[in-house]
């Protein structure tokens, strides 16, 4: 039978004060290994993610200078609004207002690809599948590849786009139509191409109090007229903006003003300077 000597139990003693100490989380060789430094990072992993961030961010502002310059451009009819969730998907209304689409409201939603603008050319559906030669009559897509179908960056703009989806209700083309029935039957029987376009009229009118297609806090949404909801703006609209300059004291020159008067005896014009003519 082995006996422990004093020398082994002072060892013994030392080394469960040492596991009291750490808290029994190491072992003894554990402890005794050299620390070793974190791997290096891959350079390629690396130089991919901040191409990966930095083409997200161009996409980005290039959608915002995009929807600035449609802005400016203040299309007749045509509203637009970037999506809450992604920058890459615009809810929008078309109001038609003459033409055999005349009182039609068409409302749609613009799909971006997300290597905009270098890659193919974004996509535009109609939440209602829409009567016309231009547009699928199965998906409601419009065939924007038609026109562009290969989209030029620093050429092309969504803008035009949007253009695009208000001009095939004013000018119907049947030439390589999406919608082959539809071109057909307005080079044929355009009494009958005009009750089809009435019945999508009334269709898109019944559905327009529909809820989205996608749940978003930036979707376009109708709702019914409530007097003391919208009355108020419709005042606001209809009633003309009061002039704040008078005929007898104008405070701006003609560059701010763009007023101008022309002498009795002459037919050159001139700007009003100063509040005098």
């Amino acid at each position: 039978m082995f006996r422990m000597s004093d020398l082994d139990k002072l060892s013994v003693a030392d080394l469960q004060a040492k596991k009291r100490a750490m808290g029994e989380r190491t072992s003894p060789v554990e402890a005794s290994r050299p620390k070793q430094l974190p791997s290096t990072p891959d350079p390629t992993a690396l130089n991919a993610s901040k191409t990966q961030s930095y083409g997200t961010f161009l996409t980005e502002y290039s959608l915002m200078a995009e929807y600035n310059l449609l802005m400016k451009k203040k299309l007749p009819g045509v509203y637009a609004i970037p999506s809450y969730k992604s920058p890459l998907v615009w809810f929008g209304v078309l109001f038609i207002r003459q033409g055999l689409y005349q009182e039609g409201v068409f409302k749609f939603t613009v799909y971006i690809p997300e290597n905009y603008p270098d890659g193919e050319c974004p996509r535009l559906i109609f939440d209602q599948c829409v009567y016309n030669p231009s547009v699928h009559p199965q998906t409601g897509e419009l065939d924007v590849a038609k026109t562009y179908p290969k989209w030029r960056k620093g050429v092309n703009h969504l803008w035009e786009v949007l253009l695009l989806a208000r001009r095939v209700f004013h000018k119907i083309e049947t030439k390589d139509a999406t919608n082959t029935d539809a071109a057909a039957l307005y080079d044929s029987d355009l009494p009958k191409f005009r009750e089809k376009v009435a019945e999508t009229i009334n269709l898109c009118k019944e559905k327009i109090y529909d809820p989205p297609l996608m749940e978003d806090p930036h979707a376009i949404r109708f709702s019914s007229w409530e007097p003391e909801v919208h009355e108020e703006s419709r005042r606001k609209m209809l009633t003309p903006k009061e002039r704040s300059l008078s005929c007898s004291g104008l405070t701006k020159n003609a560059q701010s003003s763009g007023l101008s008067w022309l002498r009795p005896d002459s037919r050159a014009t001139h700007p009003e300077e100063n509040g005098t003519s």
